[in-house]
């Protein structure tokens, strides 16, 4: 994994007051004390995800020959689940509280064993997060430090809770009461949401929520090839929510029950070159993440080792992010061989084979899949954007969003609201860009509390109508990153929003 530096980025709490103050993002169903792990987007929150979905749909799909877009139906046929290994096979180890009734994933809990020379003498547990490793640290330390005055050379171990022997269940004490033996031993929980198609409520009607969009590709893998003209090496992509029954959902939008993936198949022959395939993917998603702003010191790599690969995967490399709590994974690219359609074509009897002429042969091709998550992306788009700038004795937050990305492309400002023909040649300048680009309109306050109005949240542009623009046809385009103003007619206008926001 690229080791990152020191992380210089935004608090979680900057962001999600930002997130709260601005009306980016709000907890779902907030008025009757929320639901966990589901969130919901304010006017600002869903222009710039409508945004990176549509910038995502552009570059992958539109500016591409060789890929085409599916929108497939949140709920399918069970078996499609059976065939893919989710319903026997998607699921996270639970770990109860049995007092607190408080739930960890398994992978996620730790403990730590204060040891002197062979005998544990201590536990402590501690969770997968900052907060609680540094308390769980210092519990640990304060008892070694306690043993050296006593003259016991300790030496503290981290373990997973999974690797956890049964005879210890009962020494580990809960994250939430700091009592030992209240922690469950660790057991399988299926993430699919689980529903009924029909009127009838029995086992023949059950029917889950799609916990991903890449199996919809697989399965229309076939549709495609009869009704369109695509030849391999070619790519399928599709973007959509999907649902996970996630036991401790956290860090904001990062994990959550309800989200929205953006996912690409790209097919290729069974004789490919499929690393070559997986490497170019891997910079081809890395770069795209840079150019919608994502600063490269937050970015970083993180190969899987052959230990860590599923079973039908040949490689996978994840793209990772330096969030505020820590680093994770951001888009993967996986090379999965051709073992999805290998499993549909087995489960439903139909030919899933492509027929390739030029080898006069049919096979099943192989696969390479990038898959980013919209709301993770999103996150990581609001921590690269942030910073806080001087204006005279205070700070001023801005968000430094690519112009692509901006929920506000341009706010257009008359000078002063109460000379008549400048809010009127401003209306007018409004009006013929409110057709091309979401743009604003703005005429309260002073001009520089507007600028900052606008810098805070992320509008990437600001044009003023003055006197000068009386005369000459000319207006103020001052840039939010660099301060700098010029002026412009309304044509170079135009064609400057175009270059830099489409």
């Amino acid at each position: 994994m690229m080791e990152i530096a020191d992380y210089r980025g935004p608090t979680m709490d900057q962001i999600i007051g930002l997130c709260k103050q601005r009306g980016i993002i709000f907890q779902s169903s907030e008025i009757y004390n929320g639901v966990a792990g589901c969130f919901d987007y304010g006017p600002l929150g869903a222009e710039i995800k409508k945004n990176i979905k549509n910038i995502w749909w552009q570059d992958m799909v539109h500016r591409r020959s060789d890929i085409v877009g599916l929108d497939c139906s949140i709920i399918m046929h069970s078996d499609i689940w059976r065939a893919s290994g989710h319903v026997d096979g998607f699921s996270d180890p639970l770990v109860d509280c049995k007092i607190s009734k408080m739930r960890y994933r398994a992978d996620q809990l730790y403990f730590a064993k204060v040891i002197v020379g062979r005998e544990v003498i201590g536990y402590v547990s501690v969770l997968e997060d900052e907060k609680m490793q540094s308390v769980a640290e210092n519990q640990a330390q304060d008892l070694k430090r306690k043993l050296a005055k006593q003259g016991a050379l300790a030496e503290i171990v981290l373990q997973p809770y999974t690797e956890a022997r049964p005879e210890e269940y009962a020494l580990i004490p809960s994250p939430a009461t700091g009592k030992p033996g209240s922690l469950t031993a660790p057991r399988a929980f299926n993430l699919m949401f689980q529903t009924h198609l029909g009127a009838v409520v029995d086992d023949s009607s059950v029917a889950y929520l799609r916990p991903e969009t890449a199996q919809g590709m697989f399965v229309n893998f076939k549709n495609i090839l009869n009704t369109y003209r695509v030849k391999l090496p070619f790519g399928i992509a599709q973007m959509g929510r999907s649902f996970r029954n996630e036991i401790t959902p956290r860090n904001f939008i990062f994990r959550s029950r309800e989200f929205e993936q953006m996912e690409m198949e790209f097919f290729i022959q069974d004789d490919a070159d499929w690393q070559e395939w997986h490497q170019y993917w891997v910079k081809t998603r890395f770069e795209w993440l840079k150019s919608i702003g994502l600063g490269e010191n937050f970015l970083g790599l993180d190969v899987h080792r052959p230990e860590k690969l599923a079973h039908y995967s040949r490689a996978c490399t994840d793209i990772t992010f330096h969030y505020p709590f820590g680093v994770q994974e951001l888009e993967g690219v996986a090379a999965r061989g051709n073992f999805d359609l290998r499993q549909h074509q087995n489960a439903s009897g139909k030919n899933l084979e492509y027929f390739d002429e030029q080898r006069n042969r049919s096979y099943l091709p192989h696969v390479i899949e990038p898959a980013i998550g919209v709301d993770r992306l999103f996150l990581a788009v609001l921590c690269s954007a942030y910073c806080e700038e001087p204006v005279g004795n205070e700070m001023r937050a801005v968000l430094k969003l690519h112009p692509r990305v901006a929920p506000i492309k341009a706010a257009i400002l008359p000078l002063v609201k109460n000379r008549s023909e400048l809010v009127s040649l401003a209306e007018k300048i409004y009006q013929k860009l409110s057709k091309m680009h979401h743009v604003q309109y703005d005429e309260g306050g002073a001009i520089g509390r507007r600028y900052r109005r606008m810098d805070e949240i992320g509008t990437p542009y600001c044009i003023t109508v003055d006197f000068d623009s009386l005369e000459n046809g000319t207006f103020t385009l001052r840039d939010r990153d660099t301060m700098e103003q010029k002026r412009l007619t309304e044509g170079e206008i135009i064609t400057f929003l175009a270059d830099r926001c489409l």
